[in-house]
């Protein structure tokens, strides 16, 4: 059985989602610092493979959303990658919360964020969906996670369970989890199914999309050692069945606003209003 970790127990913490993405580009360096500001305890986002190898920061394996380019990102060398812009689609997309800076984004390399923010808490999803490209990713993030010395402030996460398995066999000290998405739902996905697939992998975090979030569930990986991560907790309400099934954290387009929902959490169970 897997051990608690230390933040198991009390608030789950806040990560934020591609940074602050509600109010900034996600996966940009604006977002995360944004995060940040907003006393986020660590960030989440999204890794793949440009041509060279190297990862860089990207949710899509098109560069037609955030960098309104119709090619995809494999077919560039990650020097070319980075010089990309990544914010300007957010901008036109949501007036409300433009900022001109925003504009001048670019896509940035896994290196640098280990750099600029190594001594965070960083969740850093996998992307790769193609099958013979999954072992090089991981060899990639292991081996940048070596060269930053960074350790138990990372966890590695992904859909695709088997980049999972390697990662562990490169570093088995590397903490993991294994991602259940809304496509899991239908047919209904047991709760000894999910467990089943987190076992297989040797994941040491289950992280639930939050259509997913059930008591059963939670207890029932509990039971097993793993702690549990909900995505993407939006609202005040998703926030408290969070507090009340004691995940170890949630995963927020809006950072500041569930570091506020935690707070009136607080004051309301001072107050025996829960």
């Amino acid at each position: 059985m897997k051990s608690r970790d230390k933040n198991s127990v009390g608030d789950p913490l806040i990560i934020g989602h591609r940074g602050c993405s509600y109010y900034a580009p996600e996966n940009t360096l604006a977002s995360f610092d944004l995060a940040f500001y907003f006393d986020a305890d660590g960030i989440e986002f999204d890794v793949r493979l440009a041509r060279d190898g190297v990862p860089v920061v990207i949710h899509d394996a098109s560069l037609r959303r955030t960098a309104y380019l119709e090619r995809l990102v494999e077919e560039f060398d990650s020097t070319v990658v980075s010089q990309f812009y990544a914010g300007e689609w957010f901008n036109e997309r949501f007036p409300k919360f433009a900022v001109e800076d925003f504009g001048w984004e670019k896509i940035p390399t896994l290196a640098q964020v280990f750099e600029r923010y190594g001594a965070r808490r960083l969740y850093v999803e996998m992307k790769c969906e193609e099958p013979a490209r999954r072992a090089e990713l991981a060899r990639a993030v292991v081996r940048l996670m070596r060269e930053h010395g960074l350790g138990e402030r990372v966890v590695v996460k992904s859909f695709e369970h088997d980049s999972l398995v390697e990662v562990k066999r490169l570093a088995p000290d590397v903490r993991t989890a294994a991602l259940f998405g809304r496509s899991w739902p239908r047919p209904l996905l047991s709760a000894a199914k999910i467990i089943a697939e987190a076992e297989a992998c040797g994941a040491d975090e289950i992280s639930l999309h939050r259509s997913l979030l059930r008591e059963t569930t939670v207890e029932a990986a509990r039971r097993k050692g793993f702690e549990v991560v909900v995505w993407t907790v939006n609202s005040s309400a998703l926030m408290l069945r969070a507090v009340l099934m004691n995940v170890r954290a949630v995963i927020t387009d809006r950072p500041g606003s569930m570091k506020h929902a935690l707070e009136m959490i607080h004051l309301k169970r001072k107050h025996n209003l829960l």
